[in-house]
């Protein structure tokens, strides 16, 4: 992880190809990319052009030829009036194709990290892959920016060391060694020069500055930490607040950032050993060029002012594009801790899609059943909740599943659900059914009471007059003149008020197969019976499988599935269900 070695470039190749070979816009980036290189070609070009001119101006100043320097002045406008317009074009056409490629990116990596649960699985597993939604909203956005800059330096680096070493090699012609009164000529002299100068920079800059990418990486992980403590407790702020929590949330708040500061202060004094040596470094190579050609400026006087000044800027563009390293380590170090995040979270949702690959999968057939062949669940160490399960449920038919806690009802309903991915066995649902599911505390998303109503399915068209009839019949007939609110609701309602919008939700979307994971755990009693009576009265043709611990529940089912934790299960008929029967729920103070 700390080394630029060919893993980092294969799996970097992996996240960048994508886009350049099979992306709809494909094309369109590399034109845009070809004409950024063109800008850069020509911008190479105008420098050199430019260090050309320093020696005419310095020679016409010199010799004091007035016109010359006046004309070699209008000059220099226009040409740094072309590098202008080409600098920023090309930095137009690179924020385009940064914010583009990210955009493909996003897209990509939201597919790949919600389809089949791969978000829900990656937290089962523990992969230690923390922060996703970081990953994608920043990670993306650095490493778009970052691999675009780096490739351009990178390129703008290769094309002026290409441009100006022939005119170094040339001027180094002019340089003439003294030594015991006889003369030399070493070809190639102050290329040579800006080589080895390079060379020792590059190697001592590496050494320095290496340790930068585990810092920065696990900086980007202590800050995110950090972040997403903070987040959890504005998620879980009532809870908090009733268990008086705050100086327990303090004191991990302020040991995770005790983990960011810490680790700043590692990079502040690294970098500080770096940028000591890369502003020396600097600093010297202004007066290094001017040190080897004084020789035959003095001795010679082979060379003139202007001569000077374009082995200075000659040397300057190659001595430049040969320390490339040296210029970016810092970025380059930010950049491979950007790309290592990237990396091993794409190796992680792989890992999860390989394992979903290994799993049974829900079949869809055509016909009217649910049917359960041979269905084995496990927990991720290998220990059996259920074994070799078999069952057929109908449309309309209702189960319920109890056994002791830890016993791994729930867990069958997420394999039920298809999102569990440790098991064997067949699921088959009826093709073009789909089922709802109801967990124990109801997931509310962002948005208003409508939006609340409607997901996970939405509505073809809008029926405000279908939402309130459901709060009503729920209890919640309070809400019903507030639709268009929007709050947090997961924060503004009970355990208890948000189970009765998930039972709302059943009565507008009015789904063939309906999962319930204790969904009305937080209710009372009679609340509880009104509202499955109220699923019995209005959905009759809907299949039911529900969860619950409540021995009155019995009297909503038809059959009984006892799970008892070992892997053993018995299926019981009930003899009396109440099928039809509908207490009338109380509206809810809430």
């Amino acid at each position: 992880m700390q080394q630029f070695n060919r893993a980092f470039f294969r799996d970097l190749w992996q996240i960048i190809k994508p886009y350049w070979s099979r992306s709809p816009e494909r094309w369109l980036a590399r034109w845009v990319f070809a004409l950024i290189i063109a800008l850069n070609l020509f911008m190479v070009f105008i420098s050199y052009r430019i260090t050309q001119w320093y020696a005419v101006f310095w020679n016409a100043l010199q010799h004091f030829q007035v016109q010359a320097a006046w004309t070699q002045m209008a000059i220099f406008l226009g040409l740094a009036t072309l590098y202008i317009i080409a600098a920023v074009s090309q930095t137009f056409f690179t924020q385009m194709l940064e914010i583009r490629w990210r955009r493909w990116l996003t897209v990509e990596y939201l597919d790949a990290w919600l389809a089949r649960g791969t978000f829900y699985h990656m937290q089962v597993l523990g992969d230690g892959t923390d922060n996703p939604d970081q990953r994608i909203s920043e990670d993306l956005a650095s490493f778009t920016s970052m691999t675009l800059n780096i490739a351009i330096g990178l390129l703008s680096s290769i094309t002026t060391l290409f441009a100006f070493v022939f005119m170094l090699w040339e001027l180094s012609a002019l340089i003439t060694i003294p030594w015991q009164g006889h003369t030399f000529t070493i070809p190639g002299y102050l290329v040579w020069a800006a080589l080895i100068y390079a060379v020792f920079g590059t190697v001592i800059t590496a050494r320095i500055g290496k340790p930068l990418i585990q810092l920065n990486f696990n900086q980007e992980r202590y800050q995110a930490d950090f972040r997403f403590s903070m987040m959890r407790l504005r998620e879980n702020s009532e809870s908090v607040a009733l268990y008086r929590g705050e100086g327990e949330e303090r004191h991990h708040f302020l040991r995770r950032f005790a983990e960011v500061y810490a680790n700043y202060w590692r990079i502040i004094w690294r970098s500080m050993r770096l940028n000591w040596w890369s502003s020396g470094y600097g600093q010297a190579a202004i007066i290094f060029p001017i040190l080897v050609s004084l020789p035959a400026y003095f001795v010679n006087k082979a060379i003139g002012i202007g001569g000077l000044q374009q082995i200075a800027s000659a040397f300057g563009q190659v001595q430049g594009a040969l320390s490339f390293i040296v210029s970016s380590y810092s970025s380059l170090a930010n950049w491979h801790a950007v790309v290592d995040r990237l990396r091993f979270f794409q190796q992680s949702m792989e890992e999860v899609h390989r394992i979903q690959d290994n799993h049974y999968h829900i079949e869809r057939r055509d016909g009217p059943y649910l049917r359960v062949d041979g269905l084995t669940v496990r927990l991720p160490n290998g220990r059996e909740l259920v074994r070799d399960l078999d069952f057929a449920l109908r449309r309309g038919e209702r189960l319920l599943i109890m056994g002791p806690s830890g016993g791994g009802k729930s867990t069958l309903i997420r394999a039920l659900a298809g999102i569990w991915p440790f098991g064997d066995g067949r699921v088959t649902m009826p093709a073009g059914d789909r089922p709802l599911f109801l967990p124990q505390r109801p997931y509310l998303p962002m948005g208003s009471l409508r939006d609340v109503l409607v997901y996970p399915f939405g509505m073809a068209a809008p029926d405000d007059e279908r939402l309130r009839q459901a709060l009503h019949l729920v209890g919640m007939a309070t809400l019903a003149d507030q639709l268009d609110e929007v709050k947090l609701w997961s924060h503004t309602l009970s355990l208890g008020e948000q189970q009765r919008l998930a039972f709302a939700r059943v009565l507008i979307h009015r789904p063939p197969w309906l999962f319930l994971d204790e969904a009305s755990s937080a209710l009372d009693e009679p609340a509880e019976q009104a509202l499955y009576g109220l699923l019995l009265e209005q959905l009759p043709d809907t299949a039911i499988v529900s969860v619950g611990h409540r021995s009155s529940l019995l009297a909503f089912h038809e059959r009984c599935l006892r799970l008892d934790g070992r892997g053993n299960w018995t299926m019981e008929p009930i003899n009396a269900p109440a099928t039809g029967l509908a207490l009338r729920l109380q509206p809810h103070p809430g």
